[in-house]
């Protein structure tokens, strides 16, 4: 085992024995089991930005919400995987996206299982993944969104937070009142302009 592999477990305990308060720990973990998911796995991030959350790359945020991120492999580090969802709850973290590819994704369901109470959403990042990511029994649950949604990942994140922060609840409604405005406006003007122009206007 590399010393950069075992120093990277050692400080997810070495936080996780650190008596911090929550407004200096990041509220959302985002996990992926290969550095190729990023593309897919990056909606997550995208979501939470645009509700305010900023990353936590170790140094801490002025955001009061913020989420951390990790390449975490269930089989090719298994280690790893138990390190990160064995600290989540000490670390601070309130919920975990975790996403995988692949028919054997089983990432998001073993994090589910080991950082329980912690609640885990899963990303399946291929059509091919998502019986492997939702198939957990009765008792250990996990939540997941379809192949490659991501982005929705982020915002149900945000939304089990929501619940505790009125902060955060408020940046929601924010958010889909716009989307709300912008099917709107283009209603108005399809239905204004008709099929033909509105199709050469967009």
């Amino acid at each position: 085992m590399s010393t950069e592999f075992d120093d990277l477990i050692d400080e997810l305990r070495s936080e996780a024995a650190m008596d911090r308060p929550p407004a200096e720990t990041p509220d959302v973990g985002i996990v992926m089991g290969s550095d190729s998911d990023l593309d897919t796995m990056a909606g997550a991030y995208e979501a939470l930005s645009e509700l305010g959350f900023e990353e936590d790359t170790g140094e801490g945020t002025e955001s009061r919400f913020s989420y951390e991120s990790y390449v975490v492999s269930a089989h090719r580090t298994p280690d790893l995987m138990y390190a990160y969802a064995e600290t989540a709850r000490e670390r601070g973290l309130s919920v975990i996206i975790a996403g995988a590819g692949g028919k054997s994704a089983d990432l998001p369901n073993m994090t589910a299982s080991i950082a329980f109470p912690v609640p885990v959403i899963g990303v399946p990042v291929q059509e091919k993944s998502v019986d492997s990511v939702i198939g957990m029994p009765t008792g250990a649950p996990i939540v997941a969104v379809d192949a490659g949604k991501s982005f929705n990942a982020g915002l149900s994140a945000a939304q089990l937070l929501a619940s505790d922060h009125d902060e955060l609840a408020e940046r929601l409604i924010d958010y889909h009142e716009e989307l709300e405005s912008g099917v709107g406006t283009v209603s108005r003007e399809l239905h204004e302009q008709g099929i033909e122009v509105f199709r050469e206007d967009h």
